[in-house]
This record gives C-alpha cells, sequence and structure tokens, in this order.
C-alpha cells in the first residue's frame, strides 16, 4: 500500500491536565543532577563545559500545570496515522506530538510501551506529563515544557513523493523553534524523524534535546547499546563512570535487575554508529538509530523494588506491563546543553524500527558478540549510509510549506514572528493562531502600552526575554506593566530592581495580591521569613476579597496562593495563621491529595500528632508529587513510627538508617 495520514479519535481513560497554575514560577530550579566538586574534577572536559553552559534559573515564562487530578474518564483524543504495508504510527498532536503506538504490521507486534490510559504526573519541568511511546523533549533537563501541549501540525510532501507528517512549536524556555518531520518511506520497516531546530536570535543559545522512547520492561527485556562504559546517576546521586554490562555484579543492561531507578548514559565511542536497542527473550524488539548529530544514548530503568513498581503502577494501570526508556540526545549526558550559533540551526535523523537477533547471542555473556549481533542486523536492516543519505535527502523538503492543516498550536511563534518578522520557512506561526493569552502583549507591540484588563482576573502570562523586558521598560509605568515588568527582571537575574518594580506596582494597584505574592517570594529568597509570611497572609486576603466566581481561573488562583501561604506561614512558626488560611479554602480544594497532605503537617505544627496520623489513616493520593519527592516519606515519620506503608511508598532510593 501507498503511505497514507489519515485523522482519527483515540478513546482513552483519561484524567484532565487541568488549568494553568496562575501565579509565575519564580523559584529557583533544584538541579535533578548535582555534580559536587570533587565529581567534576573526574569528568571529561568538555563535559563540564557543556554542564556549566546556561543552565535555566527558572522556568518562565511558562506556567506550572498541577491542576490534574487522578478521575480518569473515557476521553477522546484526537490522533494522527502514517501509515503503509509494514509499520503504522498513531501520533498524538495534542498532547506533545507523542507517538503513542508504533505497529510492526507484518508480525502484529506493538514495537512501543503503549499506555491504556493518559494519567498526568508532576514529571516535567513545568508539572504535568505521561507515559508511554516516544515524546520529544527541548529545552532543559528533563521531560519538557511541550509534554501535554498542543503542536501544529500538518501534512507536508515527503522525500520519496509521499506524504508525511509535520510538528512544529515555538520552545518558550529557550526562544527556539522546532519541527520534527515523520513519515515512511514505501515498503520501509523504519519510521523516519527528521528534527530541525533553528536559533533565529543574533546570539548564541544553548540548546537540549532528548527524545525518549519507552518500552515493555519484561525479565527478559535487555537495553543494547555500542558501548563498554556508562556514566551512571542513580540513588546516590553523584555522576560515575561504570563498566557495562556488569555493575557491583550485576548485568545492568537488563532493566529488573537492578533494584532502585537508575540512569545510565552510555558512553559511545565517536566512530561508531549511533543506536540503540531493547529485545526481548526471542530477540525481538525494537532499535532506534540516527545521524550522528545525536551522539548520547541512555537507558533509563524504575528497577525492581517496591518503590520503583509503585510509581510505574501510579503512571498507569495496576497489573499492566511496566517500562524501560531507551532515549537519544545530543550529548553524552541529560547535563549538557550544546550551543547553538546565532541565526543557525541543526538536524538530524532518527529511526525507529523492528529488530531480531539471535536470542542466544543476544542474550548471551559474551557482550562484544552481542552488540556485534545487534550491528549486523541493524545494517543489514538499515545501513549507515542510508540513515545519511535519508537525512540528506529529507533537508530540501524540510522548508516545504504545509499543504493540509491537521492540528494547532499555541499562538506564541506568531507573536514571536509578528515582533520580529523572522521568515521560517516551512514551519508558518500563521497570524490566525494568536489568542486571549498573547493579546495584551500584541498590543504593547503596536501601542508601547500593556493594555488595562477589560475584567478583573489574574494576571495573564508574563513574557521575559529581552526584547520584550526593554518594551516594558519603555511602556508606562501602571501596576500591571510594573508587574510583567518585575517578573522579567527576575528571571534576568536583577532581583533587587524586580523588587523595586513590584514595589513601585503596589502603591496604585487596584488588585494587590499578584504583586504582594512576587514579593513573597523575593522575601524568602532573600532569607526573610517572617516578611514573606505577612505578605502572603496579606495577598491571600486580598485574592478572597476580590475573588468573583468559581470558575477554574480563580479556583486555581485561590489554591495556589493558599497553598504557598500555608506553606510560608509553616516555615516560619505561624500555625495559627496558617490554619486561618486553610479554614477558608473551599471544600473541593481541601479534599484534594496535596491538601489533605499539607492539612496533616498544619496538626502537626499545632501539636495534633494522632489528628495528623488519622489523615494518613483514612487514606489521600498526592495527584502532583514530583519525580524523586521524599515528602510523603517525611511526614508520615513525623506522625508514625511505623514503617511506611506501600501506598505512600515513593522513594527511589534506598531508606537511610
Amino acid at each position: 500500500m501507498a503511505t497514507t495520514v489519515r485523522r482519527t479519535v483515540l478513546t482513552l481513560p483519561a484524567a484532565p491536565v487541568g488549568p494553568a497554575n496562575p501565579l509565575p514560577p519564580l523559584r529557583r530550579l533544584a538541579d535533578p543532577h548535582p555534580v559536587d566538586e570533587r565529581t567534576r574534577r573526574e569528568l571529561p572536559r568538555e563535559m563540564v563545559r557543556q554542564i556549566d553552559y546556561e543552565p535555566l534559573r527558572t522556568l518562565l515564562p511558562v506556567r506550572i500545570l498541577d491542576g490534574y487530578g487522578r478521575d480518569r474518564t473515557p476521553t477522546g483524543i484526537d490522533a494522527l496515522v502514517i501509515e503503509n504495508d509494514q509499520l503504522r504510527a498513531t501520533v498524538l498532536p495534542g498532547l506533545g506530538g507523542r507517538v503513542h503506538s508504533l505497529h510492526h504490521k507484518t508480525t502484529g507486534r506493538e514495537l512501543l510501551y503503549r499506555n491504556p490510559v493518559l494519567q498526568p504526573a508532576g514529571f516535567a519541568l513545568n508539572g504535568a506529563w505521561y507515559s508511554g511511546g516516544i515524546e520529544w523533549n527541548i529545552g532543559a533537563t528533563g521531560h519538557g515544557a511541550l509534554s501535554v501541549a498542543p503542536l501544529h501540525a500538518a501534512v507536508v510532501p515527503a522525500p520519496d513523493g509521499g506524504e508525511m507528517i509535520r510538528l512544529w512549536e515555538w520552545e518558550r524556555l529557550r526562544d527556539l523553534p522546532f519541527q520534527i518531520d515523520l513519515w515512511l518511506p514505501a515498503d520501509s520497516a523504519f519510521l523516519h524523524v527528521g528534527v530541525r531546530v533553528r536559533n533565529p536570535h543574533e546570539r548564541a543559545v544553548p540548546l537540549y534535546w532528548w527524545s525518549n522512547t519507552a518500552v515493555e520492561e519484561h525479565p527478559s527485556t535487555r537495553i543494547l547499546a555500542p558501548a563498554d562504559e556508562a556514566w551512571h546517576f542513580g540513588h546516590e546521586r553523584t555522576l560515575r563512570r561504570v563498566p557495562v554490562p556488569d555493575y557491583r555484579g550485576e548485568d545492568r543492561t537488563y532493566p529488573l535487575r537492578s533494584e532502585h531507578p537508575a540512569d545510565y548514559f552510555y558512553e559511545v565511542p565517536a566512530p561508531a554508529r549511533k543506536w540503540i536497542a531493547a529485545l526481548g527473550g526471542d530477540g525481538h524488539g525494537l532499535v532506534q538509530t540516527s545521524t550522528d548529530t545525536l551522539r548520547g544514548r541512555k537507558l533509563f530503568l524504575w528497577g525492581s523494588g517496591r518503590a520503583g513498581r509503585r510509581w510505574q503502577r501510579w503512571l498507569t494501570e495496576p497489573d499492566t506491563v511496566g517500562y524501560a526508556e531507551i532515549q537519544a540526545g545530543l550529548a553524552r549526558t541529560q547535563l549538557e546543553r550544546v550551543r547553538l550559533e546565532e541565526g543557525a540551526e541543526l538536524s538530524w535523523l532518527e529511526c525507529y524500527g523492528p529488530l531480531t537477533g539471535e536470542a542466544g547471542t543476544v542474550h548471551g555473556a559474551n557482550w562484544a558478540a552481542a552488540v556485534a549481533e545487534v550491528e549486523s542486523r541493524l545494517a543489514a536492516a538499515l545501513p549507515r549510509e542510508a540513515v545519511e543519505a535519508a537525512h540528506r535527502d529529507w533537508l530540501p523538503h524540510a522548508d516545504s510549506e504545509p499543504v493540509r492543516t491537521l492540528a494547532v498550536g499555541s499562538g506564541w511563534g506568531a507573536l514571536e514572528v509578528l515582533r520580529s518578522g523572522i521568515k521560517l520557512p516551512g514551519t508558518p506561526f500563521a497570524e490566525s493562531t494568536l489568542g486571549e493569552e498573547q493579546a495584551p502583549w500584541r498590543e504593547l507591540l503596536t501601542t508601547g502600552a500593556v493594555p488595562e484588563p477589560r475584567r478583573v482576573a489574574p494576571p495573564g502570562p508574563s513574557l521575559v526575554s529581552p526584547h520584550w523586558r526593554d518594551m516594558l521598560e519603555t511602556a508606562p509605568a501602571d501596576p500591571l506593566t510594573e508587574y510583567h515588568l518585575g517578573v522579567a527582571q527576575w528571571h534576568a537575574g536583577d532581583l533587587a530592581q524586580a523588587v523595586r518594580s513590584w514595589e513601585r506596582g503596589l502603591a496604585l494597584a487596584p488588585s494587590r495580591w499578584p504583586l504582594l505574592r512576587c514579593l513573597a517570594v523575593a522575601d524568602e529568597e532573600s532569607g526573610h521569613e517572617q516578611r514573606a509570611a505577612d505578605r502572603y497572609l496579606e495577598a491571600f486576603e486580598d485574592l478572597l476579597q476580590e475573588r468573583r466566581d468559581d470558575g477554574e481561573t480563580w479556583t486555581a488562583a485561590t489554591a495556589s496562593l493558599g497553598r504557598e501561604a500555608i506553606e510560608s506561614l509553616l516555615r516560619a512558626g505561624r500555625a495559627a495563621d496558617a490554619r486561618s488560611v486553610w479554614a477558608r479554602l473551599r471544600p473541593p480544594v481541601q479534599r484534594r491529595g496535596r491538601f489533605r497532605l499539607l492539612h496533616a503537617r498544619l496538626l502537626l505544627a499545632e501539636g495534633h500528632r494522632a489528628e495528623a496520623r488519622a489523615v494518613f489513616d483514612a487514606g489521600f493520593e498526592v495527584a502532583d508529587l514530583h519525580e524523586g519527592a521524599e515528602i510523603l516519606g517525611e511526614v508520615w515519620s513525623a506522625v508514625s513510627d511505623d514503617p511506611l506503608p506501600e501506598e505512600y511508598d515513593y522513594r527511589m532510593r534506598p531508606e537511610t538508617p
């Protein structure tokens, strides 16, 4: 059959992502992979340089997505299907462009871990994320801020004259437009994925990219890559070079032979072909390969321990098969960023398809023979030269204009194109995509002033890049402008000037709580706990007086500010004031799992240990629990001397005595 592209609708049990948190994410990002000085001295010089290259300070200008729960209902999800005689790939353009399924029609095998549910969890840089399939991560270390965001999608002519799916968006953490082209050459058993990132700025920018593929995890699943060493990051929280496959007496290329979650960044030699495979006990499975630009390969495993299994059940349905992730990135590790020069672009080609090796060799004790077996089978199925040629053939088509729209993403790219006048052939950011969130910024661009809001509502998103900050600095200094200017200055590291802007805005602001909350965060960052608590209390009072309805925007603002206020007041030792905030949260908010946990902490601060224990005994689920979070165990140890119950055990490292 000829390659076809069509729309369809998947029906999955899904929990809604919910509204974005209206409070700008001002707090400094914690380093997910801290590297101490002793470790740094043992790392390659290039790696250290790329680790130090402009890490993110905050998540601005994106917003946190933490408004989801765990109640799932059957939901129709728009999907795109690209299919030929051998493969059928299903893509979710409204959920980060993820490849949800890659079905090998010849054998009837699903090559990916296909999650049977859509359950958001707090794993992305900005919160909501879900497991399964092939995801595209751009921006900074971790799952990207577009994990559950809609991407633009269209049909574009493919290099072989057929059709391909193009996905594109404007990544806002690094201010970079990117595209992902997916096609199936006629009679090919490999999904081809061409990726291009462009830097439209007059300055170099740091670039991060990792493609993450979830594969089914069975006791016999083995992960193979052309490497004899790897950089390991695990519960010890340090980066160290380890041998492959055996480490500490166990073959770590079988994910279930490790007890605790861990990362293995494979040290693939520069001349070697870049690939990684996940093969089952029968030798069948998935291989991913690419042009050499995508140099890094990684295995992430949850491990066989109680917490890893608990996390897996949390992300899907009970009694479903678990998964591991095989990944490919621009650098050796996910701690690093590469430099994309001003006006430059970077592109590469990835290929995903079935691979069958001789089972006895693939799973034999001779690692070199196992790797050579996969190498030879891959060379026969898809030669290295064919991948390079496919990349060259695709590049002239990367600028081809879309011929049929399939899905629409955000309006942020259109705003940047309108501001800068840049031309981005192949990825049109149409003015028609501008929406309500972009409207005030479009007016600032055309009139030089931030418009007064038409109705009383929490402030919309702030823009923080240098050109928008410059416009805010020359705009009329009304309270809303000072609010946005302060956020932009904070993002730039000019903390003192940000505080001055917020204080100027506060003097005349009809809506005081957004400015007071920003000042409270600044107080906490500078060690003024009591003043921060005072400002949080005042901000919450002001918000309650200003709140207009029970809609999701006001509810999100009240819940988010109330939570921050209670946490600040508890840190300041002011349990009575924290109780006053808690009492004015509405019952549906109080019943959320995150707030049940917060209530247990409040009861402890009030000296009511038995009542705090009763909160745990009654049961709750913290829907937005972060990967690696240990808060449940910490609070449990304060309310009980018993071992932590399994339903609250999400610890990703061994319990310390």
